[in-house]
């Protein structure tokens, strides 16, 4: 009686079991869930609102102006529709373009010189407004797009000043004794002050220029902050003077602390800024991925657990989570973690940001690591699954040209299977 009894229970339950599967896949069926989608589970699929955004490089101005020789509105056009298409073809809903690389404009601006990407000489307009064709032709396609811009950047690998345009403020600043350190040469670069409040508001009013004239629905900035330092240098260099000549110094607070303090204003006012012109604008930044980079003291300066946990900084923060799963130490899934976890305030959106440049390439920290890149077609779409996991609220992928590159192709199309 009693094994009788037991093979009925093992009966019911095994019953259950089976039905459960089957009603579980019914129901998946019975929701419209496209075939893409029926290979995820249910907390790997892209929620409705999901941030799907790729970059837009100065790199693919250069593209533009080496494909074609006749540059004017009309090729800038043709050339950024299929940019666009391009991006809506793999399931994207934002580009992000960059408009501010080296203290220049891809657009008319009051403050900065048109950039020598555009036109291939600084100050030199190119006879067309890139950054208005550009949202026009985003949103004719049913694109969000955001305006990209580095704020401290003047110019990479060069300290001469005499290459800037005539037009340029930092070069018109250098000339003048009285606002000379309002720009400052590090390791052959040049870069805006932080700690000049003329600088401040010579980034927030060439943020307010685009909200206020340009139909963007968001403003990004990226990792570009203060430069690295050394044990030798970091209380010395760069804007050292500005530091020891602060309130900070004399209340016996930290150079760090001093910078960290620099860029919140900076940042805060930018915030504000967007709000005050239009509260549907988003603000966001895409700092580096390594969290402890980040915190160090000595590089970026960022304080990033401050802007996490406050509603007065940004709407979205979107850490570049450049490594594969196989990374020695920084691992993508850890890395991951560790994000999600310093924004369980949930006071702002968390995207993460997704190295499709690697993509097919033999690159990477060791040899498992170089595999997972060169070889792993699925590796981009896994990094995707695993972040939705997690509780991400979208993604940003780096960048345009990589998307449509050979070399990416197989981890491009495997890619577009959860993202479409």
């Amino acid at each position: 009686m009693l094994m009788k009894k037991c093979k009925i229970v093992m009966t019911i339950l095994l019953t259950c079991l089976l039905l459960g599967n089957t009603f579980g896949s019914v129901a998946v069926k019975a929701a419209g869930v496209s075939g893409n989608q029926a290979e995820q589970t249910v907390e790997t699929m892209a929620k409705a609102d999901e941030y799907k955004a790729f970059w837009f490089s100065y790199y693919d101005y250069d593209a533009y102006r080496a494909k074609y020789k006749k540059r004017n509105a009309s090729t800038f056009k043709k050339y950024f529709t299929q940019v666009v298409k391009k991006g809506k073809s793999i399931g994207m809903n934002c580009v992000i373009v960059h408009v501010r690389p080296f203290g220049d404009a891809m657009y008319k601006s009051k403050y900065f010189p048109w950039s020598k990407c555009i036109s291939g000489k600084q100050g030199k307009n190119p006879g067309y407004d890139p950054l208005k064709i550009m949202t026009s032709v985003a949103h004719a396609n049913g694109m969000k797009i955001e305006a990209w811009i580095n704020p401290y950047r003047v110019a990479a690998g060069s300290a001469n000043y005499n290459k800037l345009s005539s037009k340029n403020p930092a070069r018109k600043w250098h000339k003048n004794k009285k606002t000379r350190r309002n720009v400052l040469a590090y390791k052959g670069s040049l870069y805006y002050n932080p700690a000049k409040a003329q600088v401040r508001k010579l980034i927030v009013n060439g943020v307010k220029e685009i909200v206020q004239n340009y139909d963007v629905d968001g403003i990004h900035m990226d990792d570009y902050f203060y430069p690295t330092f050394s044990s030798s240098n970091v209380n010395s260099a760069f804007d050292a003077k500005e530091y020891r000549a602060s309130t900070m110094a004399k209340s016996k607070k930290s150079i760090v602390t001093f910078r960290r303090q620099q860029v919140n204003i900076l940042v805060k006012d930018i915030h504000g800024a967007v709000k005050a012109i239009n509260p549907n604008v988003t603000f966001g930044i895409s700092p580096a991925g390594n969290i402890d980079n980040l915190t160090s003291r000595y590089s970026y300066y960022v304080d990033i657990n401050k802007w996490l946990n406050s509603s007065d900084y940004v709407d979205y923060i979107c850490p570049q989570i450049y490594w594969g799963f196989k990374h020695p130490y920084a691992k993508f899934d850890k890395v991951t973690n560790r994000w999600m976890k310093a924004a369980k305030s949930k006071k702002v959106k968390v995207y993460i940001g997704i190295a499709v440049y690697r993509a097919g390439h033999n690159t990477g920290a060791g040899s498992r690591e170089r595999r997972e890149w060169k070889s792993d077609a699925n590796v981009l779409k896994k990094q995707v699954q695993y972040a939705r996991k997690k509780g991400c609220d979208g993604f940003a992928f780096f960048d345009y040209q990589d998307l449509k590159s050979r070399t990416s192709a197989k981890a491009v199309k495997r890619l577009k299977k959860v993202l479409k």
